[in-house]
């Protein structure tokens, strides 16, 4: 059976995890911690990024980083994972589910202005498999109607917008605050693991403070202070060397990595590209591709559970995604009412195939004539 995702091991994550052993700091903020942190800043123009547990963990120092209060709406996509809207939920929001594009996952942003209440905190784009929202009439919105933009880029290490500007941006440096994904179903891994990444420089010195418990911490080993203590709320977001080391283990390849799922994503495309009764990933012209998942939309429900089944008696392993949130046993009598009738067909129509690493190209190429033959 070929799988649907095998983490991607670079050789060198327990060579790094017993350096961290026997440096003895074992807890977190280290050297390896310091390490990542100071590569994405680098890479990518973070203003500050903060390794967390968990992409969960990032969107809920970004809720409370954003002081949502209850009654505060927070636009979220209905077609996320449950952590995307939890977070905010948790501090006492009401979710205002966006619906997603016709031909894409993602938010439709054409329609978020009118989902817009003076109840309304933060507007929380997700990019689906590493694909931009178009981040500029968000941020537009935001700047209109002085909300914040959260990122969720659980998906998107690695891909860029590119907007009216002309300038490529990564994602996760365009909004207020952004969380990564370092799950080990993403490029990048570190088996469970996250990043919180901040470009607003009002919300850093409060960041470091909900990190680290709700105190002081980092200004007190830093010498900035004399003593610390607690001073804010917070928790114990901040993850253990043992899984930065991973971490950094896997971006000295991310380049290499990087190339690999691109090649393996068009070698999809070019395999599937004749298939009539099967809709590809459309790529708008402002989001570039990081080769993090590669689906296909089927005509109907009941096609996609037949090619699952068919697909998995010739031995691949494909999955469906999210179910659309505002469908959810917990949320569904909060939900306004309104349909989100492309969220609701890109849950029962999506299908994603096998992607990972160490997938072979002749893989791909069986995979893309087994679903020609169905």
């Amino acid at each position: 059976m070929i799988p649907f995702n095998k983490p991607f091991l670079t050789g060198k994550e327990t060579q790094y995890i017993q350096e961290a052993v026997q440096s003895g700091k074992l807890s977190g903020n280290g050297i390896f911690t310091q390490k990542c942190q100071a590569f994405f800043e680098q890479e990518y123009g973070f203003k500050k990024a903060l390794l967390t547990t968990s992409c969960t963990d990032a969107l809920e120092m970004c809720a409370l980083l954003a002081d949502i209060q209850p009654g505060d709406e927070v636009i979220v996509p209905s077609f996320t994972f449950v952590s995307t809207a939890i977070a905010f939920v948790r501090q006492g929001a009401t979710i205002v589910f966006a619906d997603s594009y016709s031909d894409n996952p993602n938010m439709d942003a054409s329609q978020l202005e009118a989902l817009i209440t003076p109840k309304t905190k933060a507007i929380v784009p997700v990019h689906y498999a590493g694909v931009a929202c178009d981040m500029d009439v968000i941020m537009d919105l935001a700047n209109r109607y002085n909300l914040l933009v959260i990122e969720d880029a659980a998906q998107a290490i690695d891909s860029f917008y590119t907007g009216k500007e002309g300038v490529k941006r990564a994602l996760g440096s365009i909004g207020h605050l952004a969380a990564f994904s370092f799950h080990e179903t993403k490029n990048i891994i570190s088996g469970e693991g996250g990043m919180l990444t901040i470009n607003d420089e009002r919300f850093i010195h409060r960041a470091e403070i909900i990190w680290e418990k709700g105190t002081n911490r980092a200004e007190f080993f830093r010498g900035e202070v004399n003593k610390y203590g607690w001073v804010d709320t917070g928790s114990s977001f901040l993850p253990s060397e043992v899984i930065a080391a991973f971490l950094w283990a896997q971006i000295e390849n991310l380049a290499l990595i990087q190339q690999k799922r691109n090649t393996l994503w068009n070698a999809y495309y070019q395999g599937l590209q004749s298939v009539p009764s099967v809709t590809l990933p459309q790529l708008p012209e402002y989001a570039t591709n990081n080769g993090h998942m590669f689906y296909i939309v089927l005509p109907s429900l009941s096609a996609r559970t037949q090619l699952i089944r068919y697909l998995q008696e010739a031995g691949y392993h494909a999955v469906f995604h999210y179910i659309s949130l505002h469908s959810s046993p917990y949320y569904q009598s909060k939900h306004d009412g309104r349909n989100l009738i492309h969220s609701d067909k890109f849950t029962n129509c999506l299908l994603r195939l096998p992607m990972f690493y160490e997938l072979r190209i002749e893989n791909v190429k069986s995979i893309a004539k087994c679903i020609n033959e169905f």
